[in-house]
């Protein structure tokens, strides 16, 4: 199968590449990038005028609720909303059910993944067996299942273990995944702690329930050389110490929700529990000093951090409520609300969402290369839309943005060069 995306503005941060061209894929490639390809002759063509066409984008937290949740949300029905988003690769955290502790769970997720055909899902492995914080998982047949990183959903019990895993997936080059909490800071708390969770009675969580972690963590991290990512930033604090360990040359990286670098802890005011995310939305300040992160790289990739819940999740008082936002459908154009909001250039945008992630997990997503799998993304960037449970293809519908008005939507995504995506 040959295809050529012709008449677009090709934005390849990885490559430098931003300019008008054609893409030309054979076979799932992508074998060249130029405003013409001598002896190609294309079995479809995808007329781009007026379009953007860039990588994939690569989502390094993705909850897609199977295995073990199904009744929230499925791995086909994730997928297919991901294509829709233009996220053609996500990272699947380990906290399934069962955890993905073995081999076989993620390779059952992998394959599952490709049987739907929408999206490349690469499953996290547990630093821990059954994430219980005691014994190693195994790291070495989980890496070589298809697991490019490992990670451990709460405190580990002690810091010995911590240093132990780290230790050991330095050992098979495994990046390791920290989500930087002190559990017995933020025990019970459902809000950032500050004046707003005081006025409204709510359990806060202190900004040092994250620093205290970071620092911790850092120690560790100089200690053995790890290389370490931090996910979920959500202090501003957090992300002076990340950008000074980056300084001081430690082999440490960060990303950040993108629903934290717009709504603040204001956004919770009347209880609205589709705003009850952990890490809580923060202040005003941290809001600004997180945009300010990713302007400077000290913040090198954005998530989605993908939640999807049923409808019932979020019925209960606020800190009843399960935590979480559906937040496929938003990555793009939240991200790309950075470069009227905060200055950073659209092809700093969409290196944040591509070749920034990719770089993070040492895979060779995020980018068009010669030779590179033709994962691609169409947008149309004046496109208008607004976000409502009808523009929703995700199973959970529970986000703030409902009624949001956005700007740019995906028009196709191809997966390998397949169309797994178009707009209708």
């Amino acid at each position: 199968m040959r295809t050529r995306i012709k008449n677009g503005r090709v934005i390849d941060p990885a490559n430098g590449i931003d300019e008008m061209t054609d893409v030309f894929i054979t076979d799932g490639k992508v074998v060249a990038i130029a405003p013409t390809l001598d002896q190609f002759n294309a079995d479809q063509e995808i007329d781009a005028q007026g379009l953007w066409v860039i990588p994939g984008l690569v989502d390094l937290c993705a909850r897609l609720r199977e295995p073990g949740l199904e009744h929230k949300a499925t791995i086909h029905s994730e997928t297919r909303a991901a294509a829709a988003s233009g996220i053609t690769t996500l990272c699947c955290p380990p906290d399934t059910s069962p955890i993905i502790d073995t081999p076989a769970v993620a390779e059952l997720i992998q394959n599952r993944a490709e049987q739907a055909g929408y999206a490349n899902v690469l499953p996290i492995a547990a630093l821990t067996q059954g994430l219980k914080n005691e014994q190693l998982s195994e790291m070495a047949a989980l890496k070589k299942a298809g697991c490019p990183a490992v990670a451990n959903v709460g405190p580990l019990a002690n810091t010995q273990i911590q240093r132990l895993a780290m230790e050991y997936a330095q050992t098979h080059e495994l990046t390791v995944f920290i989500n930087p909490v002190d559990e017995w800071l933020a025990k019970s708390g459902c809000a950032h702690e500050g004046k707003i969770s005081t006025h409204l009675g709510l359990p806060g969580i202190p900004v040092a329930a994250e620093t205290a972690a970071v620092a911790r963590d850092l120690a560790l991290i100089e200690l053995i050389g790890v290389k370490a990512h931090f996910t979920r930033i959500s202090t501003a604090r957090a992300v002076r110490m990340i950008a000074r360990a980056q300084y001081d040359g430690l082999p440490v990286t960060a990303d950040v929700c993108a629903h934290q670098l717009h709504l603040t802890e204001m956004d919770i005011s009347g209880y609205d529990s589709r705003c009850h995310v952990l890490p809580p939305l923060r202040t005003q300040r941290d809001k600004e000093g997180l945009r300010e992160g990713v302007k400077l790289n000290s913040i090198q990739a954005i998530c989605s951090d993908h939640q999807p819940h049923e409808a019932d999740a979020k019925l209960a008082p606020f800190c009843s409520t399960q935590a979480g936002i559906s937040a496929l459908e938003t990555l793009l154009p939240l991200t790309l609300r950075l470069h009227e909001e905060n200055g950073l250039s659209v092809i700093e945008c969409i290196r944040r969402i591509t070749s920034g992630p990719a770089d993070i997990l040492g895979i060779e997503a995020g980018r068009l290369s010669n030779g590179s799998a033709a994962d691609i993304t169409i947008i149309d960037p004046q496109h208008y839309w607004r976000l409502n449970e009808d523009t929703i293809l995700s199973q959970g519908k529970n986000t703030p943005f409902h009624g949001w008005e956005f700007q740019a939507r995906v028009t196709h995504t191809l997966l390998k060069g397949k169309l797994v995506y178009t707009l209708e």
